[in-house]
């Protein structure tokens, strides 16, 4: 019997249901979001647990929320697979900018030694108990993460484009 999302919340609810936040499916990929503090144990028990077998960490990456309605967020969304039964999950850990730090996935995936990397390069999220956290793209004194949402799009101080030309304003 192939493996559904139903299933899936229901074995998650079964061992962890106090730090489960919420979940919704969206385009047929089920997504869960999590407690900061649980996120190892359930990403562990998901790739461990012989029915549900996550084996595969597809992707790690962050998020930034500056408009937030419970104030400005930064996050880390995991994808993983179960390859025998081709179901995805997506996995959602929120938290406050000012405390930027969740644990690291390394000890279950040693595949998410880059991707952590990669994303405290960028987004200033710290990993917890990572082998060798560091810059890995941008220069090691950047003074910023430059996929936080911190920065205005575009250079005010610009005089040499016309904004009815990007589509603000009228032609």
């Amino acid at each position: 019997m192939a493996l559904s999302n139903e299933r899936i919340i229901e074995r998650l609810q079964e061992k962890f249901n106090t730090e489960l936040i919420s979940s919704e499916i969206s385009y047929d990929l089920l997504s869960i979001e999590v407690k900061r503090d649980a996120v190892l144990d359930i990403i562990r028990y998901l790739k461990e647990d012989k029915e549900l077998n996550f084996i595969f960490l597809t992707d790690l990456t962050g998020v930034h929320y500056p408009d937030f309605p419970d104030g400005e967020k930064l996050g880390v969304i995991y994808h993983l697979h179960n390859l025998v039964d081709n179901v995805r999950l997506r996995v959602k850990a929120l938290f406050p900018k000012e405390s930027p730090f969740i644990e690291s996935l390394t000890p279950v995936y040693s595949g998410a030694n880059w991707m952590e990397r990669e994303t405290y390069d960028f987004f200033g999220i710290e990993f917890k108990h990572h082998p060798g956290l560091k810059r890995i793209l941008n220069v090691d004194d950047l003074g910023y993460f430059p996929l936080r949402k911190e920065f205005a799009l575009e250079d005010p101080t610009r005089d040499d484009k016309d904004d009815r030309f990007f589509g603000r304003g009228q032609l």
